[in-house]
Order: structure tokens, then C-alpha cells, then sequence
């Protein structure tokens, strides 16, 4: 979003349908504004929409006998957004994935999924990109992805213990006479994402376990900085992404709001251009790992003393999306004082308020009752939290502003877009490129090869990240000697530490497969990440009706050592047996010199981890 430009009008309009008193502009002329007017407001005010959805919008605010106002219109461009609404791929979405039949080990989707460890343990996971953001400014593009995706796990309830992060860059040795203009290098893309990541994820406390980093031309314009998370979590403090009841109280609380971010989900959704770079740096957001720290120990001790009803994260959109989903999907409406969002700036106006994308945030669903206990939570950890809203029976989504009502709009019709309707058709076979001419014994193309940068470690990269935080990681990223390490098949997460369940993490990618068949390509990354997962002995989670006291009984029982088998057993996912001692009886002896110990596995039925793809 930007400052409107279009002719306003400020002056307070009469009643509207199902207004319960004046509604305050400034309004935006659209109810008789011509086809070529709308997109001229559209493209000014940066909103994104397209000519069909102004033409939708233009005939429900007929309906609705007015203008629009400038913070409706601003929350409509929000989550009718590619990045908010998924309305190009809704449709396939729910064509491929509605109709699976529902599976007793899912215990929820929401803004990440929830998958069953045990009676007692579950684990969430999501993954999604930050790539525009990232593209015109790569630190903290890739910084604020990293704090988006933790607030996506936490807000089911799950304490945050393991990041993954495939990134994918032009080549770093692209000549900046090949530099499309407006674009940053490729090299100082990967540089500053590397250090995003590295930074946001080392200072919140979480270890970054995974991930990959892939090379080709065709992300030099824009790169992909995907970004995943998973976390764990008693099964009794699952939440929904909901308000459960009218009347609950809805307490923001986390970082406070600035004008950071504006308009990041419709700039997240167009093209990137040669103007991005100007144009679009304050819809990336500024990330605080500092903050989110206390905010994620706050927000899980809340949810233990069973004080929140349901939460959402503020990421795209902003309040304007985690409001209106949060009520929306509990089948409620909402009533929001946009006054008492607790500021970084003064004189910020209500539209600003209401889409930033401040980071650090969360809204929580809170019954009148918890409110007070719940505040001391987060008091107690230095955090802000504020009440600025309730959810009401109804269907209306109401704005206040200093008393004033500022917006009134069907929630329904705000939060959930129609399909949008693209093209298929598909893209021309690729050319293939005439074999590279082979010397006598091939030792060019061999050197150029094992020198392309999709060929050489990434140990570099991997050494600056903290995957030992937490004291999870059995199974690390490197494995083998300290001299000679080499890149792990999947991360081991221990995940009831003194407990030996684990948790395996690998991620997949087939980028050439992908854009040559996107179905065998994806069918390829689901198959080399489950290969993954197998390396490191991983097998699908049990059955929820499991005993978990059983299952910790099998689990335990290699773990006292006897004479035939080590007291130190290998860990899964290593290729060198650890440094530490083992006792002659489980060693063999070859002419009074210690060797290895013998050859160990886990007892059949008894490996204790699960994958995670």
C-alpha cells in the first residue's frame, strides 16, 4: 500500500446497510467509477486487484448503497492476494487434496500441520517462501522469513526446534553485463540471505538443521529462499487457528506495530519489475529475533495454563488477515480498535495500522475470564500484549478508530476470495543443448563439473548456522571425522529429551525434473526425501491409539548395556562411530589392539524415529 492518490472524499457518509452508525472516510470513488477509473485506484494505491475483482467489488459496495473506505479496501487487497487467498491454486489444491480420506495420525491443518508422535507427543510443520522480500532486500527478506515461519508452529501450540531452508540463486559468476537492470547480483543475494537466516535463527534459539542451496540462471531475477520449521508438542495444548466462542476477547501481544511491511502480501504477489527495488522496499518487513524469544517462551506458557482459546500469527496481512481468519473461521464476526494497537510511530493512520506487517506478533483468542492471568504471562516476560478487539455472533467485520467506525464489511466476503481463472497452457519443451565436446580422458569437463558451485560443500554454509541449540541434535548436518565431514542423508532431533524418541528432518528438490515435468518432479521430491529419511532409520509415526508407556518400555530396552551388545551405540544418520570410550565388552580384539566396536541395530520393531519430510 501506498499514501492514496485517487480523489478522496473525507466527510462521513450516512448509514449503510447493516451500519450500526456513520461510517468515516476517507472513501474512494468506485460505485460509478469507469472500468479504466478502477485500475488507475488500483494501481495507485498499489492493491493488486485485477479487473474482474474490481468489478466484484465495485458491484458489492452497490449493494452495499457506498464508496468504499480507504482501510476496507486496504484489508480487501491483503486477503485477496495470491500470498493470503491461494486463489489460482485453491482450485487444484482442493482437487488433489480435498478428497483424501482422512488419516487418524493428522490431528490438524491449519497454519501448519499436526502430526501424531504418541499418546502424549505430536509434531508441526510447515514450510512456505519468502522469495520478493528476499529479492529486493535479501538480510532482512530472509531474516523476517525465518520469523514468520517459527510464528506459523508456535501458533498451534508447538514449541519451535528445528529449521530447514532450501535456497536456490543465480550463478554467483554471472557477469554484470548479463544483469538484468534492477536486479541485485547473485552473489550479494546469497551472501545476505545466508546471514538473514543465520542471524535470525541463531539469536531466537533455534538450530537450523536442514536445507539445500541450488544454482541456474533462472533464479537470478528472483531467487527462492524457502523456509521450514517443525515443532513439538503435548497433544493437549494443540489450538485451533480459531475464536471458539463469541465474546472472547482478542489480546495482541509481541513486538510493536510501524509502518514496516505495508502492502508486503500484494507486492509479494506481482511480478518483480526494475522498479521494485524503489518502489517496493517498505513493504519488506524488519525483523526482531530478540523479541521473538521471550514472545514464543510467553505465548507456550500461556497455552499450558490453558488461557488461549485459539491463535494466529501476524504475518502476511497483518492484523487484517489474522483478525478476519481468526473470527472467520470460528464462524463469527469481529469488532477491532485499531486506536489501541500499541504503536512504533506516532500519527500512524488506521489503514496503515491495520495492514502492517510488523513482525513479532501474535492474536490470541482469550475468554473475558483468562484475560488478566493471561496478561501477567507476558508481563512477566517484558512482552507487550494488549486487548484491541472481541469476536461477536454475527457476520460483520467492524474497525473503530478513536471511537470513529472506520470500516464495515461482511467477513466472508473480505477473508474469502473467488478462484482466480489462469491460463495452462504449458511452456515449450526445453532445447537440448548439443553434448560439450570431450577431450581425450574428459579432464576438463570432469574439473568444471566437480567445480560448479552445485557440485562443491556446503559446509561453509552450514558451519555458520547453530544446529546444536536446544540440545536436540543427535543426528547433525555434517557427519563423519572432524578432518573430512560430509553432508547427512537427514538431521535426528531428539524430542523428549531424557527420552529416545527422535525425529528425523531431510528436505527434497528436483528443480530441472520439476520445470521439465512438474508431475515426475514432484513425484521425484517426495521420493528422495522419504530416501532420506530411510538413511537415518526413520519410519512413519505409529498409530495414535499406541500405548505410550508401552512404547517407551520397547524403546528402553537396548538401553542398558550387556556383554553382547555396546554400551555406546552407533547414532543413527553417522558414518563414524562416536569418539567416546566403549568398554572391551563390546569391542573385539585383533592382536591385543582395540578396534571397532562390532556391528550394532536397533531392535526390530523399537527405532525411535519418525520422518518428517
Amino acid at each position: 500500500m501506498r499514501a492514496a492518490r485517487p480523489v478522496v472524499e473525507s466527510r462521513s457518509r450516512g448509514r449503510g446497510r447493516a451500519t450500526p452508525g456513520p461510517l468515516v472516510g476517507p472513501f474512494v470513488h468506485f460505485r460509478g467509477a469507469s472500468a479504466q477509473e478502477l485500475l488507475r485506484t488500483s494501481k495507485s494505491l498499489s492493491l493488486g486487484f485485477s479487473p474482474s475483482e474490481l468489478s466484484r467489488l465495485q458491484e458489492y459496495f452497490q449493494k452495499e448503497g457506498r464508496d468504499p473506505t480507504q482501510v476496507e479496501l486496504a484489508g480487501l487487497a491483503q486477503s485477496w492476494s495470491e500470498h493470503c487467498s491461494y486463489k489460482s491454486s485453491r482450485p487444484f489444491l482442493v482437487k488433489h487434496f480435498g478428497s483424501l480420506p482422512p488419516d487418524p495420525r493428522v490431528l490438524a491443518r491449519g497454519d501448519a500441520g499436526v502430526m501424531v508422535l504418541n499418546d502424549e507427543l505430536a509434531y508441526a510443520l510447515r514450510i512456505e517462501s519468502h522469495n520478493h522480500p528476499s529479492a529486493v532486500e535479501p538480510y532482512g527478506g530472509a531474516a523476517t522469513g525465518i520469523g514468520g515461519i517459527l510464528r506459523d508452529v508456535l501458533a498451534m501450540g508447538a514449541k519451535p526446534v528445528a529449521l530447514a531452508d532450501p535456497l536456490f540463486f543465480g550463478p554467483l559468476d554471472l557477469p554484470l553485463s548479463r544483469l538484468p537492470g534492477g536486479v541485485k547480483h547473485p552473489q550479494y543475494l546469497f551472501a545476505n540471505v545466508i546471514a538473514g537466516i543465520r542471524d535470525y535463527g541463531n539469536r531466537v534459539g533455534v538450530p537450523t538443521v536442514a536445507g539445500s542451496i541450488t544454482f541456474d540462471p533462472a533464479y537470478t531475477v528472483n531467487p527462492l529462499v524457502n523456509v521450514g520449521c517443525v515443532g513439538v508438542l503435548p497433544r493437549r495444548n494443540l489450538r485451533p487457528n480459531r475464536a471458539t466462542a463469541a465474546g472472547q476477547e482478542l489480546v495482541l501481544a509481541g513486538g510493536l506495530t510501524g509502518k514496516d511491511g505495508l502492502g508486503g502480501v500484494a507486492f509479494a504477489s506481482r511480478e518483480l519489475s526494475s522498479k521494485s527495488e524503489k518502489e517496493d522496499r517498505g513493504a519488506v518487513q524488519l525483523g526482531n529475533a530478540i523479541m521473538k524469544e521471550p514472545l514464543v517462551h510467553a505465548v507456550l506458557e500461556a497455552v499450558e495454563a490453558g488461557l488461549v482459546a485459539g491463535m494466529k500469527d501476524l504475518g502476511g496481512g497483518g492484523l487484517a488477515s489474522a483478525s478476519g481468519e481468526l473470527a472467520h473461521a470460528g464462524g463469527l464476526g469481529s469488532e477491532v480498535h485499531l486506536d489501541r494497537v500499541p504503536l512504533r510511530e506516532t500519527g500512524m493512520s488506521p489503514w496503515e495500522i491495520w495492514i502492517s506487517e510488523s513482525q513479532e506478533r501474535m492474536l490470541m483468542a482469550v475468554e473475558s475470564s483468562n484475560v488478566k492471568e493471561l496478561l501477567a504471562i507476558f508481563a512477566k516476560h517484558d512482552v507487550p500484549a494488549t486487548v484491541v478487539g472481541r469476536s461477536v455472533r454475527g457476520e460483520r467485520e467492524r474497525l473503530y478508530f478513536h471511537g470513529e467506525l472506520v470500516a464495515d464489511l461482511e467477513l466472508a466476503f473480505r477473508v474469502d476470495p473467488p478462484p482466480a481463472s489462469r491460463s495452462l497452457a504449458a511452456p515449450p519443451p526445453p532445447r537440448h543443448e548439443p553434448s560439450p565436446p570431450f577431450g581425450r580422458d574428459g579432464t576438463e569437463v570432469v574439473e568444471r563439473l566437480l567445480l560448479h558451485p552445485d557440485m562443491v560443500s556446503r559446509e561453509p554454509v552450514i558451519r555458520v548456522y547453530d544446529h546444536e541449540v536446544q540440545g536436540r541434535t543427535v543426528g547433525k548436518p555434517l557427519v563423519g571425522t572432524l578432518s573430512t565431514p560430509s553432508h547427512a542423508d537427514a538431521a535426528v532431533l531428539q524430542v523428549d529429551p531424557p527420552g529416545y524418541l527422535g525425529l528425523a528432518v531431510a528436505v527434497g528438490s528436483q528443480p530441472f525434473l520439476c520445470a521439465t515435468d512438474p508431475r515426475r518432479g514432484g513425484q521425484a521430491v517426495v521420493e528422495e526425501a522419504a530416501r532420506n529419511l530411510y538413511a537415518v532409520g526413520a519410519r512413519r509415526s505409529p498409530s495414535p491409539t499406541a500405548s505410550t508407556s508401552a512404547t517407551r518400555k520397547t524403546l528402553g530396552s537396548w538401553a542398558t548395556s550387556t556383554p553382547s551388545s555396546p554400551a555406546w551405540p552407533k547414532r543413527p544418520g553417522t558414518s563414524a562411530w562416536p569418539s567416546r570410550p566403549v568398554t572391551s565388552a563390546s569391542t573385539t580384539e585383533d592382536s591385543g589392539r582395540r578396534s571397532r566396536p562390532r556391528p550394532w541395530s536397533w531392535p526390530r520393531g523399537s527405532c525411535p524415529t519418525y520422518g518428517v519430510a
